[in-house]
C-alpha cells in the first residue's frame, strides 16, 4: 500500500515539476542573442527590427485556430514569420523552441520575448510594435 502511495506522489510532483518547467522556460529565453539563421529570415532578424516569429506544426491542435489568426495579421504586418517545425527544424533548435503554438519575438538578433501556448488575437496584437 505504501508502494502505491510513493508511485502516486512521485507522478504527481512530475506533472507539477513539468507545469513549473513549462511555465520558467519563456523566462529564460528572454534576453537569449540568437545565432546565425540562414535565407530570408535571417536576413531580416539581423536588420534589427522588431520581428515576431509563430512557431506551429499541421497537427498541433493548438495551432489549429491560431494559424488563420496568424495568416490574417501577416496581411496587416510585414513582421511576422511562420515557421512550421517539419520543415524547419534547425530554426527551431536555433530558437529553443521546444513546444508548439511558440510566439517569439526579436529584437536586434536578441529574444525580447517569449510565449507558449495558445494567445488570442488581441494578445498577438499587444506583442506586436
Amino acid at each position: 500500500m505504501e508502494i502505491i502511495l510513493y508511485i502516486i506522489l512521485a507522478l504527481a510532483g512530475f506533472f507539477v515539476f513539468a507545469q513549473l518547467y513549462i511555465r520558467i522556460i519563456p523566462f529564460l529565453k528572454k534576453g537569449k542573442k540568437i545565432k546565425f539563421i540562414k535565407g530570408a529570415l535571417g536576413n531580416k532578424l539581423s536588420q534589427g527590427e522588431r520581428n515576431l516569429l509563430y512557431f506551429y506544426t499541421k497537427s498541433c491542435s493548438a495551432c489549429k485556430p491560431m494559424t488563420p489568426v496568424i495568416d490574417k495579421l501577416q496581411k496587416e504586418f510585414n513582421n511576422i514569420h511562420k515557421i512550421d517545425l517539419a520543415k524547419d527544424m534547425e530554426t527551431a533548435k536555433a530558437f529553443g523552441v521546444m513546444g508548439v503554438p511558440a510566439l517569439i519575438i526579436v529584437e536586434n538578433s536578441t529574444i525580447a520575448n517569449y510565449h507558449l501556448g495558445y494567445k488570442s488575437e488581441s494578445a498577438i496584437r499587444k506583442l506586436l510594435p
